[in-house]
């Protein structure tokens, strides 16, 4: 009989509706080398959470601290931002 030590808890930002251009514009970008996540902020309370942008291998986080929502609406709009930026470029 094997022993299995129990996995910690992490936390989790919960769930964020996303429509599906949403989706197109996130697998656009990560096709493109760009990824963005919500990160707990462990510095931060429970509720804290950060956005790391990572472009082509190279991570950056966003300054400000946000709730779990708030971060996962952010999220979106820094996949946005890049897909825009990018397809006006291709124009």
């Amino acid at each position: 009989m094997a022993f299995y030590k129990k996995a910690a808890k992490g936390r989790s930002a919960g769930k964020h509706p996303y429509t599906p251009e949403d989706m197109k514009i996130v697998e656009w970008c990560m096709n493109k080398g760009i990824s963005i996540a919500v990160i707990p902020n462990w510095e931060g309370g429970p509720y804290d959470w950060k956005v790391e942008i990572t472009i082509n291998g190279r991570s950056n986080l966003d300054p400000k601290v946000y709730n779990s929502y708030d971060a996962q609406t952010k999220m979106y709009e820094y996949y946005k931002y890049y897909y825009d930026k990018n397809i006006q470029k291709s124009k």
